[in-house]
């Protein structure tokens, strides 16, 4: 089967701000994967998440999981994680040949000393495994508020020499930002990457509806901007922590904001609050932005 290397969904410009859409979940997620799957759209992309303590036969599973429902699966590859070349070639030829995969979403990962011989993704990609095994995507991160870890202008390198290596070994480079509260940075960040000539698909991170406090959270492990005053646009109180809170404001910015300019762009939905009360909102809001 001959997969294109850009999905055809970006050959078209969006009919709405949500047409297009990914996912993301964990392993852990397949149940509710299951209970989701009729309400999400065929092919949408879900990326699964390398969590710590997820096995990976679980992972592959949750991967095969994903292309059995119909949908696209795009595993993620955590290089600190991982502990040898052969974990990584059984990896990726399982998770290719067992879930059909023909996109991986490749992170340094969080522990600050690797578990084997890879440091970062640039170690990834230069074992030439993916391009090898029949890999034509690779998701690689943004960061339009930075990233704790790293300046600015180390963050623009490190995506200038990804996308450069991603290209050169023949494969799509597309991209997915960490989720944010506040329309302003997205708009700016994508500015300034397509002016450093980078025409690659953009996903935006957008956090699913969910209770505040745990949207507050997962914004404080991700380093993600929450003043109050990014909270009051996005539609949150600090006076009022109780309750739940819904992306209809980010998303609306968005919309108002993209032009053509930017690029291809579409929305990753991080399902905080699960996979199907985050699905149960992106098809209201598209019945109500026709």
């Amino acid at each position: 089967m001959v997969i294109p290397v850009i999905h055809p969904a970006w050959l078209r410009p969006p009919v709405g701000m949500t047409d297009g859409y990914s996912l993301e979940m964990t392993a852990k997620d397949r149940p509710a994967l299951a209970e989701a799957a009729s309400l999400i759209a065929p092919e949408t992309p879900i990326a699964i998440t390398f969590l710590p303590g997820e096995s990976m036969d679980a992972r592959i599973a949750a991967a095969a999981d994903v292309r059995a429902f119909g949908f696209e699966p795009m595993p993620h590859l955590s290089a600190r994680r991982i502990g040898s070349h052969e974990e990584l070639e059984q990896i990726v030829r399982r998770t290719v040949a067992e879930a059909d995969a023909h996109r991986m979403f490749l992170v340094a990962g969080d522990p600050p000393v690797p578990v084997g011989p890879f440091a970062d993704t640039m170690a990834l990609l230069e074992t030439g495994l993916f391009e090898q095994s029949g890999v034509t995507a690779i998701g690689i991160a943004g960061h339009p508020e930075g990233h704790p870890a790293m300046s600015e202008a180390q963050c623009w390198d490190a995506l200038d020499r990804k996308h450069a290596e991603i290209t050169r070994r023949g494969m799509a480079t597309l991209i997915v930002t960490q989720f944010g509260f506040d329309a302003d940075p997205f708009i700016a960040w994508l500015e300034t990457l397509r002016a450093r000539g980078i025409d690659s698909p953009v996903r935006i991170g957008v956090p699913g509806p969910a209770g505040i406090k745990t949207l507050m959270r997962f914004a404080a492990r991700c380093g993600v901007g929450a003043s109050t005053a990014v909270l009051a646009k996005y539609g949150i109180s600090i006076s009022k922590l109780l309750g739940t809170a819904g992306p209809d404001a980010l998303v609306d910015r968005l919309a108002a904001r993209l032009t053509p300019a930017h690029g291809p762009v579409r929305l990753h939905f991080y399902p905080f609050g699960g996979l199907t009360r985050t699905v149960e909102w992106i098809n209201d809001y598209e019945a109500h932005h026709p």
